[in-house]
């Protein structure tokens, strides 16, 4: 499987859509098991937008040349953020933050500039009088200290 031409394809039918749906990822396994994630700009990436993404790979590619399985869907809320545009997408909502040495940051994504990360946690604090308060602090980081980072899903 050429994973150049599964990436053509399914750009050509992103593009013909002009949805703002982009790729997060296209995986190949050894088996030909082809897995393409989108996502949209804004808002949600909708089951006929996968069809059609679908539908373009599969009428393009022989299988009697090479047996196949394609799956699109759509990247998932409880999928860690991976692309560019998903974190412009992410701005200001609450996230959680992985980091590579294991620490755990629930935090509100502030801005995402040139691979550094702006986040605002909310900590308890005791002021003078002993009484708990919060206070938001500002925390940057680079991209390459961070294992994954995931969107908090809140249904309240």
């Amino acid at each position: 499987m050429n994973k150049n031409r599964i990436v053509e394809l399914a750009q050509e039918r992103i593009d013909a859509l002009n949805k703002g749906l982009f790729i997060v990822d296209i995986t190949i396994s050894a088996t030909n098991v082809i897995n393409v994630e989108l996502d949209t700009e804004v808002g949600g990436v909708s089951i006929e937008d996968c069809i059609s993404v679908s539908r373009n790979i599969e009428h393009n590619l022989d299988r009697e040349v090479e047996d196949f399985e394609l799956n699109v869907s759509s990247a998932g809320m409880d999928r860690p953020l991976r692309h560019l545009k998903q974190f412009i997408k992410n701005e200001g909502r609450k996230i959680t933050v992985l980091k590579n040495n294991g620490e755990l940051i629930e935090a509100t994504l502030t801005k995402f500039i040139d691979d550094r990360f702006v986040f605002s946690v909310e900590k308890t604090v005791r002021n003078e009088k002993n009484k708990k308060m919060s206070v938001v602090e500002e925390l940057t980081l680079d991209r390459k200290e961070i294992k994954e980072i995931k969107r908090v899903i809140s249904f309240k």
